[in-house]
């Protein structure tokens, strides 16, 4: 069967079950819009291009499938880099397939040349540039093996307008005929090294597991708890890994680092073994990495070999999938003598292990002493996160959240009870604004049965909230909770806090823009709220709506700030706290 590259481009992209994707068209790609109208696969189209990729990675955060984007050449392929970077730094799998000009006007500065594939070297697990009509098919199997298996991540295919218009024979690649030497993810743990980790978990007295991102990615989620319940031992689910074990399991201590809670923070400084899981010991969690954690031995579990001592030499590090080495943990465990309910053979090595009682009494103690606190005052300014508990409070527990960066995105990660897997989408790595409300439509798309939440800033919105002209047009109900302070309001923390409160280029005005009026002209239905008991009616009112977009502008308090804080540089052990005692609490 003879098919043009475009042809053969999208039948690709059929065989590897692509249901969606996300793009806008331009001259380099346009051969490949053409057959686009005969397949089964939906396209949605965007109102910019960073749009689609964040819109991309919304839907792979929730479905595990690799996210699709199509953009065209020169700016519509640098205005992806962003979600390409992101995605490279958060390992969710991407797939961006690029238009190119004509291969005999490659390096002639012709009509919106770039060189993509130059740029996205560094943000990309790998890249293509295609030179041949018959080469489409095994470099797309190609492109969806690598985004998809060991550390997942995002590639780019790059497809010249004068390939698409080609013609070959059609055929589809077997896994033999994938040209991908050296690309050979391990997955199962060397036995020796699992056996030792198992040791190590045995005799330690204050263990800590660290669970990452990895584990999502791994689809780890009940292997961890499995695991936690059978050990004992507290879990801190970073940002990246919220929902991965449930907020509401006694054993679960929340979210460590810069802006984690005080349990959580101090557990991991103070215990005497970490069990790192699909974590990277980012600079947000361990603050200054010499006094980070100084008397805990360290197990680190990555799918990722580079990931291994790369920040903190680990004492056991197993290369492998979090899921495969949990399980196998789980098995080494069991041959030590620790049966699946947690209790020691009589004379077995599990049978020597510490009291943990201790250790757990203290977590507890500090649970207790050092909540999270906020008062929300009669008649006082609306406080965000008031609004976050009163949206946690107001929608199903599975609903979907998702966030962009600054404030409201740590407001968000510490109000919310996160109890499912998959129920988080936020841009942890890169730290991307205007990233919360197009990956709120993807995961929308992907998840078309849950309810979706983008809790969002003033600052975030307005850099991607066109997005929301797509979400209307293409009928995706997605709701949106504004968090207006009115400034770009971590760097004015950040400026009040530490440079003598010169607020420099952070105001951005309550009223410009308008967003309800922005809303409406987007086709949502939009809010305003200002007091606390309009709160909740409000969100009542959104949650009844599932046939439009929703924007709700929530007038908060321009002075709160993010609490506790680990200001940059400084030891996790500097943790501050916020209020003075009887300023906080609710």
């Amino acid at each position: 069967m003879r098919l043009t590259g475009a042809q053969a481009l999208i039948k690709s992209l059929e065989m590897q079950q692509v249901e969606t994707i996300f793009g806008l068209p331009g001259g380099a790609i346009l051969p490949v819009y053409d057959p686009l109208l005969d397949s089964s696969i939906r396209h949605i189209l965007v109102r910019h291009e960073q749009g689609a990729g964040h819109a991309a990675e919304g839907y792979a955060h929730v479905t595990g499938r690799p996210g699709v984007a199509m953009v065209t050449s020169g700016p519509g392929a640098t205005n992806i880099v962003t979600p390409l970077m992101d995605a490279m730094m958060d390992s969710i799998p991407l797939v961006v397939v690029s238009g190119q000009v004509a291969t005999g006007s490659i390096g002639t500065d012709a009509f919106q040349e770039t060189a993509i594939t130059s740029i996205t070297m560094g943000i990309t697990k790998h890249n293509w540039l295609v030179t041949d009509a018959a080469d489409i098919p095994r470099v797309v199997a190609e492109a969806f093996h690598v985004a998809t298996t060991g550390r997942p991540g995002p590639v780019l295919i790059d497809v010249p307008k004068d390939i698409s218009n080609a013609t070959m024979d059609w055929y589809w690649p077997s896994a033999d005929d994938l040209d991908l030497p050296g690309f050979h993810p391990v997955t199962e743990g060397d036995p020796a090294l699992v056996r030792r980790a198992a040791e190590l978990i045995l005799g330690a007295q204050r263990p800590v597991i660290y669970a990452g991102g990895g584990i999502l990615k791994a689809r780890a989620a009940q292997a961890l708890r499995a695991l936690a319940e059978r050990t004992g031992i507290p879990v801190v689910t970073t940002l990246m890994a919220r929902g991965a074990f449930p907020d509401s399991h006694p054993l679960n201590l929340g979210m460590p680092g810069m802006h984690g809670n005080y349990t959580a923070v101090t557990a991991m400084q103070q215990a005497d073994l970490l069990l790192a899981l699909g974590s990277r010991f980012d600079d947000r969690v361990t603050g200054r990495i010499s006094a980070f954690a100084p008397g805990a031995k360290v197990v680190h579990v990555d799918i990722d070999p580079a990931e291994l001592g790369k920040v903190r030499r680990p004492d056991v590090a197993i290369a492998g999938d979090c899921r495969v080495v949990i399980e196998e943990l789980l098995t080494a465990l069991d041959q030590l003598g620790l049966d699946g309910e947690g209790v020691a053979a009589p004379s077995s090595p599990a049978a020597q292990r510490p009291d943990s009682a201790p250790w757990i009494a203290q977590v507890r103690q500090w649970q207790q002493e050092h909540p999270l606190r906020y008062r929300q005052e009669e008649g006082g300014p609306l406080k965000p996160q008031f609004v976050v508990e009163a949206l946690r409070d107001m929608t199903p527990d599975d609903t979907i959240v998702a966030a962009g960066v600054g404030q409201h995105q740590m407001w968000a990660s510490q109000y919310w009870r996160f109890d499912h897997p998959y129920t988080w989408v936020n841009s942890g790595g890169a730290g991307t604004m205007g990233f919360a409300v197009p990956a709120a439509i993807g995961a929308k798309v992907g998840r078309p049965g849950s309810m979706v939440w983008a809790i969002d800033g003033d600052g975030c919105f307005q850099m991607t909230a066109q997005e929301l002209v797509t979400a209307t047009a293409e009928r995706i109900p997605v709701k949106i909770a504004i968090l207006n302070n009115a400034y770009l309001g971590m760097v004015r923390q950040w400026q009040e806090l530490f440079y003598e409160e010169r607020y420099s280029e952070v105001y951005l005005s309550p009223d410009l823009p308008d967003y309800v009026k922005w809303a409406e002209a987007m086709g949502c239905v939009g809010m305003r709220v200002e007091t606390p008991e309009d709160v909740a009616p409000a969100i009542d009112k959104a949650n009844a709506i599932d046939d439009r977009p929703v924007v709700i502008d929530f007038r908060t308090d321009a002075f709160e700030k993010v609490y506790p804080m680990v200001p940059a540089g400084a030891s996790n052990d500097d943790i501050i706290e916020g209020p003075a005692e009887g300023e906080g609490g609710r």
